[in-house]
């Protein structure tokens, strides 16, 4: 039965495919697009390079204008031209936008405050009245003043007037030649006296015209007017607070009325380190970038180098002037500097 079973497995067809051998379909395709675009790469280069060669073949050079180029390119190589030469740092640094006349305007005496006439970003002029305060009580010591010196003009006028008699009796006294010289030497004594007693009201008057002048100093104290031509930046106050030059009010006392900066004397200030600060002289050239606008170079020169050095942070401090005016120039702004090769 072994025998018989071994036979009729020899008889037996094998179905099983075998396994292909070499390439496969699909390796045929991917290096066909291989192909496809080494081909495309290397056509489209020659045609890059054969239209350089013949742009350059079109294009008229003569052999000066070769000569020029060549030696303006070689010099450029070996030394910076005079340009690239002037405008080098020799020293960087950084700084805040400063301005030179920036005042907290306020009142000279406490009051309560009933008009304020600004608002941030206003244009003001000097003198331009910025706020009122109530002057009821200052209107009243003014008329009382007013009032005083008529009260002594009258009484000088009654002084003069009694002078004039007193001597006129003298004057008769003195021709009639009967008096005695009690008589006379008390006419006399009336005449001076009463001349005493005139120069006394003038004097009054003229004390009484002082506080006059006084009372209306005091009233125009209660008008708060710019001191110098600007621009608002900050309003402290509203109507119906109380503002007072010192803060003796408590925490509800205003001590200002408003901030004004005159933006015609901003500048920059900057910290250098005084190892580097005989890099500096006054008359610099300086380039600025604001850290706003960092691609804007702003021209500037030193003003001064202050004779003074911070002993905690070894700096000292330069003040750098703005010869561009620009409205985006702001107070307090970051600004980066480079002083220029002198």
């Amino acid at each position: 039965m072994t025998e018989k079973s071994e036979l009729l497995n020899q008889l037996k067809i094998d179905r099983t495919r075998p396994e292909p051998s070499g390439l496969r379909w699909w390796h045929l395709v991917l290096t066909a697009v291989i192909c496809i675009a080494i081909t495309a790469y290397v056509v489209l280069n020659f045609f890059r390079i054969e239209e350089t060669v013949i742009i350059r073949e079109e294009s008229p050079v003569t052999p000066a204008s070769v000569v020029e180029s060549t030696s303006s390119d070689s010099n450029d190589l070996i030394t910076p031209t005079p340009e690239i030469e002037e405008n080098s740092a020799v020293l960087n640094g950084s700084g805040f936008i400063t301005a030179r006349r920036m005042a907290t305007v306020s009142a000279e005496l406490t009051g309560l405050i009933t008009e304020v006439n600004v608002e941030e970003g206003m244009q003001v002029e000097q003198g331009q009245v910025l706020a009122r305060l109530d002057d009821a009580l200052a209107n009243v010591n003014l008329r009382l003043a007013e009032a005083q010196i008529a009260v002594l003009s009258a009484r000088r006028d009654s002084v003069q007037a009694n002078l004039a008699e007193a001597i006129r009796n003298q004057k008769r006294i003195l021709d009639n030649a009967f008096s005695s010289e009690a008589e006379k030497s008390g006419a006399l004594a009336s005449v001076e006296k009463l001349t005493a007693n005139l120069a006394s009201a003038e004097a009054d008057i003229t004390v009484a015209q002082l506080d006059i002048t006084r009372q209306r100093e005091r009233l125009e104290d209660h008008t708060i007017r710019a001191p110098f031509a600007g621009v608002v930046t900050v309003k402290n106050a509203q109507p119906g607070e109380i503002v007072s030059p010192a803060s003796a009010g408590g925490g509800f006392t205003r001590t200002g009325i408003c901030t004004i900066v005159d933006m015609g004397s901003l500048e920059i200030e900057v910290d250098v380190n005084e190892a580097f600060i005989g890099r500096v002289n006054p008359g610099q050239r300086v380039r600025a970038n604001l850290d706003a606008y960092p691609e804007w170079d702003i021209p500037a020169s030193v003003i001064a180098i202050i004779p003074a050095a911070d002993r905690a942070k070894a700096t000292v401090k330069v003040r750098i002037s703005i010869d561009t005016k620009d409205a985006r120039v702001l107070p307090d702004m970051g600004v980066k500097v480079a002083f220029l090769k002198v």
